[in-house]
């Protein structure tokens, strides 16, 4: 209903307080554990259980989850590269200075050693 300029709220044949009343009352039927008109089925607003997977999924969603893992993650990373950096030290390769990728370090690690089980066993 929209208000013409010259009528007020009191004009209105109802007061906020009406309104107010009503829209309690339909949160409250929405509420109740009694079945609906023509359904079987109950509607409630309660919490439902969650199952576990659901739980983890909400967990995991949240922005101090995430960056947390995140964090943890740049940890893991970091440490992965420190272990190939080692390692890389210890492989001989001309020039010494020669980047090489993991897979290459990999590759050279174990023909490295490869070789020095043949030197051991001769």
């Amino acid at each position: 209903m929209m208000l013409s300029p010259e009528q007020t709220d009191s004009d209105l044949p109802w007061s906020q307080s009406d309104a107010e009343t009503m829209l309690n009352d339909i949160k409250v039927g929405c509420i109740t554990d009694e079945p609906m008109e023509g359904e079987g089925k109950m509607r409630s607003l309660a919490p439902q259980t969650l199952s576990r997977e659901e739980k983890r999924r909400r967990r995991r969603a949240t922005a101090k989850y995430r960056s947390a893992h995140a964090t943890r993650e740049r940890i893991r990373v970091e440490a992965f590269n420190v272990a190939f950096a080692e390692l890389r030290k210890l492989l001989p390769t001309l020039p010494p200075d020669k980047k090489l990728s993991k897979i290459e370090i990999l590759r050279l690690a174990i023909c490295y050693i490869s070789y020095l089980n043949h030197v051991l066993d001769v």
